[in-house]
């Protein structure tokens, strides 16, 4: 991977925002919340964290950089005011100085061990959107957040194996790393990150390098779920296999 980009990438603010984030997950998912569980709803969840993490955690640390959550984006025809494509970010974390402007996207999505799950991380809804979609136009780095519904061991080790399919990694435009794997691990943009993976964009898309880096983070809840719970997912992925 060449460094140059990196090298000009405001990597101090970013690492700060990742913290922030996740300090703010670790806190609100230490113990079940009436409004915040591995039930709730993935909007519910990142509403809940966006506001979370701006009002409590990054306050805290100092952070300058603005928060938003269901941030409204899209493409307009500009001589007719169509809307052609519009989508919402989870969360959102901007700063910028007088020769530097970071927009950094977390894209998140509830995953389990099933391979509906899987298959819904890894496709257009969900990675794709930073690679063919228009998510993080002319962004360097973004980030995709798995929230665990099962053991960590169980959900992430298929999503990095799946990441090896070839016609996965031609849909995702994936850059190997120089060893030759789609993935590379570990992160070498966040520390609290499993894996960055790499990808080609349109021109009219990508950042002037010409690719975006995604590092992925995998959230847990910090307690177990329920034996009911677990039992009942426990039958429902042995009735997917």
């Amino acid at each position: 991977m060449s460094s140059a980009w990196l090298s000009a990438f405001p990597i101090q603010p970013a690492t700060e925002a990742v913290e922030a984030l996740c300090d703010a997950w670790r806190e609100l998912a230490q113990q079940p919340r009436k409004e915040f569980h591995p039930k709730s709803k993935e909007p519910a969840l990142t509403k809940r964290l966006r506001m979370y993490v701006e009002t409590h955690t990054a306050r805290k640390r100092g952070l300058l950089g603005m928060w938003a959550a269901e941030d409204n984006f899209g493409v307009i025809d500009p001589d007719t005011a169509e809307i052609i494509e519009e989508r919402r970010t989870d969360i959102v974390y901007g700063w910028n100085d007088s020769s530097r402007e970071l927009k950094l996207v977390f894209e998140f999505k509830r995953i389990g061990r099933q391979k509906s799950h899987r298959d819904h991380y890894l496709g257009q809804s969900g990675l794709g959107r930073f690679v063919t979609g228009i998510y993080s136009r002319h962004q360097a780095v973004a980030a995709m957040v798995g929230i665990l519904l099962d053991p960590k061991p169980d959900v992430v080790p298929p999503i990095r194996k799946a990441l090896g399919n070839s016609v996965l990694a031609t849909s995702l435009k994936l850059r190997p790393t120089t060893a030759g794997s789609p993935f590379e691990q570990p992160s070498v943009l966040f520390a609290a990150a499993d894996f960055d993976t790499e990808h080609d964009r349109d021109p009219a898309l990508a950042p002037t390098h010409g690719h975006i880096r995604i590092a992925h983070f995998f959230f847990e809840f910090g307690y177990e779920l329920p034996k009911k719970e677990k039992e009942k997912k426990a039958l429902q992925s042995k009735s997917e296999a």
